[in-house]
């Protein structure tokens, strides 16, 4: 007499089992998984490949920043450079109500070789 079990027959073992007493009395815990010290490791090649993405992704946030911040430095040039104009241009304007056109005309003169002589 042979007998054939069908595999729907046999008591399946994946199925959660249901587990008895724990020996330690604390019932209320969830039951701990086995300790397995190298379950979060991975392979040197893969942390290579992570390292020089994090590495590329570093370079073009530094590369961005440096870009914005160079914008920033020629915005606050700019501004520098008109307000520096502007005192210039007033001061001349002040002068020139006291002093005589041409006397005017070469003191800016004077006053330019100055400032290339200085730079």
């Amino acid at each position: 007499m042979s007998v054939t079990m069908d595999s729907s027959t046999l008591p399946s073992t994946t199925t959660s089992r249901p587990l008895g007493m724990r020996k330690n009395g604390k019932q209320w815990h969830q039951p701990r998984k086995a300790f397995r010290p190298t379950a979060g490791h991975t392979s040197y090649a893969k942390r290579t490949e992570e390292w020089k993405a994090q590495a590329a992704m570093k370079a073009k946030e530094k590369e961005m920043k440096d870009e914005k911040e160079a914008e920033r430095q020629r915005r606050i040039q700019a501004i520098r450079d008109k307000r520096e104009a502007k005192a210039e241009k007033e001061r001349y304007e002040k002068l020139a109500e006291t002093m005589h056109r041409k006397r005017l005309e070469r003191m800016k003169r004077r006053e330019k070789r100055n400032k290339l002589l200085k730079s």
